[in-house]
């Protein structure tokens, strides 16, 4: 039988914890600083979380982490880690911890209850929707230009309408992958490229590109560099309407990687929002891991313990 217990003292699930993060972000191509500093995100909130044992029979089997947080004026819930130790797999004590972290969660108003997997689950979530992923790889040299398309930089008069365009564009990414409303996710928006582009086309650190094929503009480009130890991350990398179905996806990745090791770095991320089956298709055949996948599940009464 699956019984659960709060721990007190979280000292060794922490270390465990850490160490399992690490683990898996150096397997999707990270850097040792880049993974570390990846962790130190994780971990700044994890005093808030709630960690149960895992015990079958008296038997600790593994562990449990479970919060909840506002989330734009109503409660959410997110399991922070459900691990059973390799030993005590496959006995069913995975989808009784799911199902205690969906009450425990339930129980005290979640609306929705998000998980992080940075490992294969075995199906454990297939139920819960996905959201996005965070997708890596590391760049060992520069690759070849693909199909006859290059970069320029981006002319200040091009800029205003690009950025209407990413605007819109990450909404829409956003309302697609469920995650937030149309108004939220406007709000959102606003918020995040402002912060994110303070000095607009001369905000510092970022490469702003207009990409080219037989001299005719066929997308945009936008990077951020050193957005991680070593690690630029591609905010957009995009191909026109008119212009897709000839391969030029891939070849913008090309670009965005030789654009990436001209900065000085060495492994290059994005993410692409859940319903978006294209774009991951792309990154799984250019060789892009996936580092994390968000999913999700409405909670819209206490789940059956």
């Amino acid at each position: 039988m699956t019984d659960f217990g709060i721990l007190r003292d979280r000292t060794a699930w922490q270390q465990d914890f850490e160490r399992r993060l690490l683990a898996a972000y150096t397997a999707a191509g990270l850097g040792t600083a880049a993974a570390e500093s990846m962790l130190g995100k994780v971990c700044a909130g994890i005093g808030d979380w709630t960690v149960a044992e895992i015990t079958d029979a008296g038997t600790p089997v593994g562990h449990v982490a479970v919060v909840v947080a506002d989330d734009h004026g109503t409660p959410a819930g997110r399991i922070g880690d459900l691990h059973v130790d390799p030993p005590h797999a496959g006995r069913g004590h995975e989808r009784a911890a799911r199902d205690w972290a969906e009450a425990w969660c339930a129980e005290r108003g979640a609306h929705r209850l998000d998980v992080r997997l940075t490992e294969p689950a075995g199906g454990l979530f297939d139920a819960y929707g996905v959201r996005g992923q965070l997708r890596t790889r590391h760049i060992a040299a520069p690759p070849e230009p693909l199909d006859g398309v290059t970069a320029r930089p981006m002319t200040p008069a091009e800029y205003p309408q690009w950025l209407s365009s990413e605007k819109a564009g990450y909404v829409s990414g956003i309302v697609r992958s469920g995650a937030l409303s149309p108004e939220d996710a406007v709000r959102k928006s606003d918020r995040d490229f402002a912060g994110l582009l303070p000095e607009g086309l001369s905000t510092p650190g970022n490469s702003f590109l207009v990409l080219e094929a037989e001299g005719e503009p066929i997308g945009t480009g936008w990077l951020k560099h050193g957005y991680l130890p070593g690690t630029s991350y591609g905010y957009s990398l995009h191909v026109d309407e008119k212009h897709r179905g000839r391969g030029y996806g891939r070849a913008a990745m090309a670009v965005g990687e030789r654009t990436t090791l001209a900065a000085g770095d060495s492994a290059l991320m994005f993410t692409v929002w859940g319903g978006n089956e294209v774009a991951m298709n792309l990154y799984t055949s250019a060789g892009y891991r996936v580092l994390t996948e968000d999913r999700s599940l409405p909670l819209s009464r206490p789940a059956a313990s």
